[in-house]
């Protein structure tokens, strides 16, 4: 009669946080902390000055009023400015990751790919020759053998 012990509390935890999975999420959200301080600051300090080159500096500035007034706090502002800075900064965010990260990391995986397939099909035709190699070795002892009946 022997009890299976169930793990602890603390040992569950513990096999949870050495998965790899999750020191990989981990590694990411720190560097994509970092990566959107960069993106911000290129936002701010090169895509805001160029739209300010047309109007203001700040794309939180620009709005449209919905009321027939906006002084102060009264009307209805839609702060599409924002919106637009957002969006930037989301494209700007994609197209990095997409063109430093994701491009590189496919055509890596993809000359890796080739070079398995490339080693599998020499492994292919190195089995086929030793196949045939081996079937004219057999006909080659078939053929001595008649030979050998016909002598006696």
């Amino acid at each position: 009669m022997s009890e299976k012990k169930e793990p602890s509390i603390l040992q569950g935890f513990k096999a949870f946080l050495m998965r790899g999975n999750v020191v990989d999420l981990a590694v990411a959200v720190v560097i994509g902390a970092a990566f959107t301080n960069i993106v911000n600051a290129v936002v701010k300090g090169i895509i805001n000055p160029l739209v300010g080159a047309i109007g203001t500096k700040n794309l939180d500035n620009y709005s449209s009023c919905l009321s027939g007034s906006c002084q102060g706090d009264e009307g209805i502002r839609i702060l599409w400015g924002s919106v637009l800075g957002a969006t930037l900064t989301f494209v700007i965010t994609a197209a990095v990751v997409y063109f430093l990260m994701v491009l590189p990391m496919s055509k890596y995986l993809a000359r890796q790919e080739a070079r398995r397939k490339a080693k599998e099909s020499t492994q292919e035709v190195i089995e086929v020759t030793e196949l045939e190699v081996l079937k004219e070795i057999r006909d080659t002892l078939v053929a001595q053998r008649g030979h050998g009946h016909d002598d006696r």
